[in-house]
Formats: C-alpha cells, sequence, structure tokens
C-alpha cells in the first residue's frame, strides 16, 4: 500500500510572525488559493505569487504541481488556521481524499513567499516506540513475510510515516509461489479466504467492508485499504488490518473481541495486487496522522525455529507455535 505524500517547499521570508490568530492578508490570501485550486484556475495562484517564487516555480511547474494535487486529493472541502509557525500561517485542510496541512507565507505586498503542502500532524500526538500488548500472528500454518524490515530493501513502506513498520504477509507454497496454478483468479492464490485472527485482545473502532474485489495484478487506489479493520488494544495500540475479501468482516465497531476472534477472510481489495494480509501498528486511528509503530510478536516459529519477541522481516516463514 501506499500513501499519498506531496511536499513541496519554497521559503524566502523577510519577516516574523508572532501572533496566534489569523491576520486578515493571510486569510484573503488563503481564500484566493482555495477558490482558484477549487475551480483549475491555476494561472490565478501564479499571479499571487511573488517575483521569487515565479522564478522559483514557473506557471508550467505551478500547473503540473496544483493538477497532481487535484488527480490525488481531490477539491478543498474545508480548511481552517490552526496557527502560526516561524514565518507560515497553518491551515488544516480537508481535501476530498486526504488531510493535509497547508502552509502560506505572505510578503508585504500580500504575495505567496512561501507554500508548503504536507500530511497533518496534529499536535500532542502519543509516541509509542514499540508495542507494549502480547501478540500471537493473525492466521493459521505459515506464511511468508513479502514486505516487512526497517530498510527500503526489505521493506516499501518505510518512507510511509503511518506504515513505515507495515508486513505484507503472503502463503507461499515449495517452490516459492503464491499461487496453485496461473494465478490469474484470486481463488487460485493459498492466502485467498484464509480466516485472519484478532492477535490480542481488544476493540473493534473501524470497519470497511464494501470495496469490491480487485483482478489479481489490478490496484484500486481509490481506498488503499481496501476492506479493513481497525482493532484498539488496552495499551491504546491501533492495529489495522487490510485488503479483507469482499463483504467477509465478521466484527463490528464498538465490538469488544478476544484474542483469537475471526476478523474476516484474506482478500484482494484497495492498493492490492494479490490476495495478502498487510497488518501494522499505529499511534493513533486516523492513518492519515498516523506514525507506524515497531510491532513484536510475543512466541512464534521463524523459519523453523522459535523465536521470543520477534519482529519478522522480509523472507521470513512465520506461524504460531500452537497453531
Amino acid at each position: 500500500m501506499r500513501n499519498i505524500f506531496l511536499i513541496f517547499i519554497l521559503t524566502n521570508v523577510m519577516s516574523n510572525i508572532f501572533a496566534q490568530t489569523e491576520k486578515a492578508v493571510y486569510k484573503n490570501v488563503a481564500d484566493k488559493l482555495e477558490s482558484n485550486y477549487n475551480q483549475d484556475n491555476y494561472d490565478d495562484i501564479f499571479n499571487i505569487f511573488s517575483s521569487e517564487m515565479k522564478t522559483a516555480l514557473p506557471l508550467d511547474k505551478t500547473k503540473d504541481f496544483f493538477s497532481g494535487l487535484k488527480d490525488k486529493a481531490g477539491k478543498i472541502i474545508k480548511k481552517e488556521f490552526v496557527k502560526y509557525q516561524a514565518t507560515y500561517a497553518v491551515y488544516k485542510t480537508n481535501f476530498e481524499r486526504a488531510l493535509f496541512s497547508l502552509n502560506i507565507s505572505v510578503d508585504d505586498n500580500s504575495k505567496i513567499n512561501g507554500l508548503y503542502i504536507k500530511p497533518f500532524e496534529p499536535d500532542n500526538l502519543p509516541k509509542i516506540d514499540r508495542n507494549k500488548t502480547k501478540l500471537v500472528l493473525p492466521f493459521n500454518g505459515a506464511w511468508t513475510v513479502f514486505w516487512g524490515g526497517d530498510t527500503k530493501e526489505l521493506n516499501y513502506h518505510v518512507v510511509s510515516k503511518a506504515q513505515k513498520n507495515a508486513f505484507d504477509i503472503v502463503i507461499k507454497d515449495k517452490t516459492g509461489k503464491s499461487y496453485k496454478t496461473d494465478g490469474k483468479t484470486n481463488e487460485d492464490y493459498y492466502a485467498f479466504g484464509k480466516e485472519i485472527f484478532a492477535p490480542c485482545d481488544g476493540i473493534i473502532v473501524l470497519v470497511v467492508d464494501g470495496v469490491k474485489e480487485n483482478k489479481p495484478g489490478e490496484l484500486n487506489p481509490i481506498y488503499v485499504p481496501g476492506n479493513s479493520v481497525i482493532l484498539k488494544t488496552m495499551n491504546n495500540e491501533y492495529l489495522l488490518f487490510a485488503h479483507f475479501k469482499h463483504h467477509s468482516i465478521k466484527v463490528k465497531e464498538g465490538e469488544k473481541v478476544k484474542q483469537e476472534r475471526v476478523l474476516g477472510l484474506c482478500g484482494n481489495t484497495g492498493n492490492s495486487s494479490e490476495p495478502h494480509l498487510h497488518f501494522h501498528i499505529q499511534n493513533v486511528e486516523d492513518m492519515n496522522i498516523a506514525t507506524g509503530v515497531k510491532c513484536y510478536f510475543d512466541k512464534i516459529i521463524v523459519n523453523g525455529q522459535i523465536k521470543n519477541d520477534y519482529s519478522p522481516i522480509k523472507g521470513d516463514i512465520i506461524q504460531n507455535e500452537k497453531r
């Protein structure tokens, strides 16, 4: 799974701002930017840039940047002034498909001389280095870690703040294949339809179960996790399970569950190219603002040997000790 990361920084600011109430000049400029962006008037956005901004971001690049943002995140639905940070006015900005921090700096001529957009991060979010809750693996039998670890070579998720400690896990046979024949149907994959369990006690805080199955090799980036469940532990860790089979989820939001309760069936929904389980832990429920948490399993078999308090990596064949 891949997240949207659109960050552009241009700054050459001459003044300092200390007040924490929105100034009229910033409101006027921010409102113009929002209106022109939503109406695809990128030339008009360029016209409210300072000369330095226009040099650094010519009109063609301005159009490319904002049209790319529109394609991925959609229109701005709502924006809210939050604070001044250094020389920037920070706006919590709800797009149709993302929550971003829109940061704008304005010069003495009411022109934008600094602009950057990044995922919105509220202040004082909890910091969790690793899980305290003891976890079992959320499946029966031996599965293979396709992505997992702390480097890009082991785990492409590391570039995502929320998913940086995520695992993608499949079932492979002795020849290393994850499917039985040609891999052209979901039913051909060993993982498809397998039960996914709660790895600990907790409460279900999110259920999505209306996303249809992908054909193998095709992706659905509109809702990246596909059918998904988030389980909150007693230690306020948020366990996210993604890509469940269409209409297979067995739990409801607000339901308290025990370890080994069936959550649903492994599927191929969302930004997924084949049936597999995506699993990660994050510090808050909202994946748009969350930070990934390093995940350790209490006692599992890894490549035929028992490991205690272990975080799997790419290539590991893992299973629970008693299953």
